[in-house]
């Protein structure tokens, strides 16, 4: 790979606009990437899925008679188009808290009859949570603002509709010369809440440079790479991706390499995360091989976040390569502040080498 190569991805990538689940700009990079893909060698397969998509009407809070323009949570149910008033909670709350076991027990056990996200990102924004129950909506309305309240809001309005849409996962299938060896997955999520250019870029060249290293030299594996929509609400892309191959998650199922969040991300320093120290070790002398050596490697009792974290409750095998990134959710996250190129191009010429020897 080149540096114009991972240049022009990002770049491309950055031009789709919002990345929401089942709009416009998740159309436009599943369209891009299958593009890419052909491109390379390889046959793409579309698989799609159905949702009930969140298309925001009037969001805001009132304060004193000022207005505060905010995003509803997506897992969340709906105000009426007057919104309520009161009492409400106002909570501070960073993107990864959608993580912490205390997150859903305090949606569920609020007595309020809303509740303020103010988002406390690295940087001042609208650092969106995940909707990890998308499909299911619960507790009281709730609505991200980028701004702590300077009173006590009197009013919430948290108004959507729900709308049918179509999302799509980008799946590319080669099959292995030994059909009796356990098939390996390769993951990237394909979705977000905004442009998110260093949040999914950098998994994304990871994606097609490893397709690059596998379309080469048939592997001895079936190798299954899939970019999924419907990361931010729940996962949907993945659960319509494991529809499709049911077990594929189990322990004598797939092994499954994941390319998670800011992979290259500017100033951002990247981990392994694997319960299996075979290819804990595999990954990590991957990296170092390819000159961009992993920042941390994280205990093997670590409950991963992300799609990775469905393969771990199931029982399957995995690693996982993920990063930390200071723009993590935020509308900044662009092109081309975002990225560090370099890193990336070394991690995705690293991780290709991995999952070859994975492969066979």
């Amino acid at each position: 790979m080149t540096a114009t190569d991972a240049e022009a991805w990002l770049r491309a990538w950055d031009s789709h606009g919002l990345h929401r689940t089942g709009t416009a700009g998740d159309r436009a990079s599943a369209d891009w990437l299958a593009r890419q893909a052909a491109s390379l060698g390889a046959a793409v397969a579309i698989e799609t899925f159905g949702l009930s998509r969140v298309d925001p009407v009037s969001c805001w809070i009132e304060c004193n008679g000022d207005r505060i323009e905010g995003v509803p949570v997506f897992d969340s149910p709906p105000t009426g188009p007057d919104g309520i008033t009161g009492p409400l909670a106002v909570v501070p709350l960073s993107p990864w808290s959608v993580y912490t076991p205390d997150y859903q027990a305090m949606r569920r056990a609020s007595d309020r009859a809303g509740i303020v996200i103010v988002c406390q990102a690295a940087e001042p924004g609208l650092g969106l949570l995940n909707a990890e129950r998308f499909r299911k909506p619960y507790g009281c309305p709730v609505l991200h603002v980028a701004e702590m309240p300077r009173s006590e809001p009197v009013r919430m309005v948290s108004f959507y509709r729900r709308v049918p849409a179509e999302a799509r996962n980008v799946v590319v299938t080669i099959p292995g010369l030994d059909r009796s060896r356990r098939p390996v997955v390769v993951m990237t999520p394909r979705s977000s809440w905004w442009h998110s250019t260093s949040e999914r870029g950098g998994g994304l060249v990871c994606w097609l440079e490893t397709l690059r290293a596998l379309l080469t030299r048939p592997p001895m594996a079936d190798v299954v790479l899939t970019a999924n929509s419907g990361h931010e609400l729940g996962h949907l892309g993945l659960d319509a991706f494991l529809e499709r191959r049911p077990g594929w998650d189990r322990p004598d199922g797939a092994i499954w390499v994941h390319y998670g969040a800011n992979i290259g991300a500017a100033g951002g320093q990247l981990s392994i995360q694997s319960a299996d120290p075979a290819l804990r070790e595999a990954m990590r002398q991957a990296l170092i091989t390819a000159g961009q050596p992993a920042d941390a490697m994280a205990p093997e009792t670590q409950v991963p976040n992300g799609e990775t974290r469905d393969i771990y409750l199931a029982g399957g095998r995995y690693v996982t390569l993920v990063g930390n990134n200071r723009l993590f959710h935020l509308p900044r996250d662009r092109w081309p502040h975002a990225v560090d190129v370099p890193a990336i191009e070394r991690v995705a010429a690293g991780a290709a080498s991995m999952v070859r020897a994975l492969a066979g």
